[in-house]
């Protein structure tokens, strides 16, 4: 998105509208869109509630840890990070019994809505061969995504990772971009410790009234969204928007390219587009939360082969009513469900995995128990 030797002119092959979605990649948020949820045909097929959370399957859980702490995550205590043979978790997963793993629940607040908060899952596996399938690759792989995190100060935000050894930049010359029309750098592509992007993107603070404009109260910090990098936008938008619910915009995602695009990727010569869209959130139903899909013209590569246990592998959960009639739905539009039937976790919840149509992603499916559900 930009460099610390920032350059005066933008090259993009479109210009206003382009300049939205250019400020929606820098983590500004495109709320206002337009074009309504599948409307379903009862209450008794199975729909999407609302986003629930994030996972993220890491090589050190420990490391990971840290260094989404350093980011403003906030481990939740009580967890059993101990390794297990989980026969429930295995089964969502659809493996053999006998892989163990480990897990951690770390929590940031949202910057939208009442500021619920948000919950990052990292997972470990050992037992099983594991391979790293972000390690070592640029941020437009298709299958590659990342989380948007507004933070309050990013200078300060990248001093402490630089001081812990755990600043991973993808930017130009690995130094915080400008925001068109800035000079000062506050935007900038990270990895964690296993190569899995996170934006990271200033707050922008209050602006007093001026004219006919009114006063602006400083952004919230917090996460912000979820993105994905796809191979068929129209494959993508069809799972997501067509079967998901995501609510969708109605005009047709121009390309952009330009060195403010490139600088924020460590690359040269992207051309994309960015689809906006919003889920519900789950925890605040009245806020939604961006789900940035992503596709790059001239970046198409037939996504490698990978498994739910292997390092660098994102995968998102919704919350589901009636998740009887929406795992059918899936599986009738030909959507490869991964577990092992629909799980049940101690608790009651209900829990299944499927993988998106276009670039593998895995996306997890869970209804609260009744009682639970019905609060």
């Amino acid at each position: 998105m930009g460099t610390s030797r920032f350059r005066s002119l933008y090259v993009f092959r479109v210009s206003t509208a382009a300049c939205a979605l250019l400020l929606a990649l820098a983590g500004v948020a495109f709320w206002q869109l337009s074009h309504a949820a599948p409307q379903f045909l009862s209450p008794n097929e199975g729909q999407v509630v609302g986003i629930e959370f994030d996972g993220r399957n890491v090589s050190d859980l420990d490391k990971s840890v840290a260094f989404y702490k350093l980011l403003g995550f906030t481990e939740v205590p009580g967890v059993d990070k101990s390794w297990r043979n989980d026969a429930v978790m295995n089964r969502i997963h659809g493996l053999k019994d006998g892989v163990q793993s480990r897990m951690a629940k770390l929590t940031i607040n949202t910057n939208m809505g009442e500021q619920k908060p948000f919950t990052l899952y990292l997972r470990e596996f050992k037992g099983i061969k594991r391979r790293n399938v972000m390690g070592g690759h640029p941020a437009w792989t298709p299958g590659a995504t990342h989380i948007d995190l507004t933070v309050p100060d990013a200078d300060e935000l990248w001093s402490k990772l630089k001081a812990a050894n755990m600043l991973w930049s993808r930017t130009w010359d690995g130094k915080l971009i400008a925001a068109p029309g800035s000079t000062k750098g506050t935007i900038a592509y990270i990895t964690d410790p296993d190569g899995m992007d996170v934006e990271v993107s200033e707050q922008r603070p209050a602006t007093p009234a001026m004219g006919d404009r009114p006063a602006r109260a400083a952004d919230p910090p917090g996460f912000n969204h979820i993105g994905l990098v796809v191979l068929d936008l129209e494959k993508a938008t069809a799972f997501y928007g067509g079967l998901l619910g995501e609510r969708l915009p109605t005009t047709v995602s121009p390309w952009l390219s330009g060195d403010f695009m490139d600088s924020a990727v460590g690359g040269h010569g992207n051309i994309l587009r960015i689809v906006n869209g919003t889920f519900p959130l789950a925890a605040d139903r009245d806020a939604r939360m961006r789900f940035e899909i992503v596709e790059y013209e001239n970046r198409k590569k037939a996504v490698e082969p990978y498994s739910i246990t292997d390092i660098g592998v994102n995968y998102v959960g919704f919350e589901v009513k009636n998740i009887d009639s929406f795992v059918a739905r899936l599986k009738g539009a030909g959507i490869t469900m991964v577990s092992d039937g629909i799980a049940e976790m101690k608790g009651g919840c209900r829990v299944a995995l499927f993988r998106d149509p276009d670039v593998g992603e895995f996306v997890e499916f869970y209804e609260p128990p009744k009682a639970a559900s019905s609060n």
